[in-house]
């Protein structure tokens, strides 16, 4: 991913969260910087909760024989144990640091949460969730509406690119974007699923609700539809683009 032969072998982001009663914990993520998959934290035992057949998402195309745990799951025992029992609107201090940039937002626990596990969902090796990894390679925490669904089309439009190249059938129209995102909310409802049978409180939960969010507005880009809208209001920008 953008290597240079001077750059170290992995990508590292790093998220302190400081919490109203004085809690303090730092999780870092590291990526591998070639393929954009995370370089996991073996434990010696892993929950109930992280077993692929716990709740196993509809559709998962894996099978237990080959991947005993949910590979998100797997990665995200630490995150899950730690806000256990926090709240969603619990407010945070969340400072990242990366490579490039670092950010500090004051914010509700869950937002915080939900751009950690943004990470983990798309590069932990779930064959679904990895039709987002490409976005990774330049991460953007807090993300607005308006960003995400930039960085979404200019992703899908991207890969069509290189479809086209290869000699398969772009998909210009975004026509079958929708089908991508139907995929990733069945992960996403699958992940509630199996956080609720674990117990846990409401702020893991909510993170994962808050990635759903946008997938759930993206439909067919009508002019009348949420993200037909966003991508409507964008086409002015391109005006230097358009023929005369």
């Amino acid at each position: 991913m953008f290597s240079f032969d001077d750059e170290k072998p992995t990508i590292t982001y790093g998220y302190r969260f400081s919490l109203g009663n004085g809690a303090e914990r730092e999780f870092k993520v590291e990526l591998d910087r070639a393929s954009l998959s995370v370089v996991p934290t073996p434990m010696e035992s892993y929950p109930a909760w992280t077993a692929l057949t716990s709740h196993q998402c509809a559709g998962c195309p894996l099978k237990p024989e080959q991947h005993p745990r949910c590979p998100i799951a797997a990665n995200l025992v630490e995150i899950v144990d730690f806000f256990k029992d926090a709240a969603s609107y619990d407010k945070a201090v969340v400072e990242i640091s990366s490579e490039a940039r670092n950010y500090v937002k004051e914010t509700p626990l869950q937002r915080g949460i939900s751009s950690l596990l943004g990470i983990y969902m798309v590069t932990s090796g779930c064959p679904v969730m990895e039709k987002l990894k490409p976005m990774v390679a330049i991460h953007l925490p807090f993300a607005t509406a308006q960003e995400t669904t930039y960085r979404v089309t200019s992703m899908y439009l991207l890969a069509q690119f290189f479809i086209a190249r290869r000699g398969g059938q772009p998909d210009w129209s975004l026509e079958n974007l929708p089908r991508v995102y139907d995929d990733i909310r069945m992960v996403n409802r699958g992940f509630v699923n199996r956080l609720l049978a674990a117990g846990v409180q409401d702020a893991s939960i909510n993170a994962i609700i808050l990635l759903d969010t946008f997938a759930s507005y993206v439909h067919y880009p009508g002019a009348d539809s949420p993200l037909g809208e966003i991508v409507g209001q964008m086409e002015a920008l391109f005006h230097a683009y358009m023929p005369p």
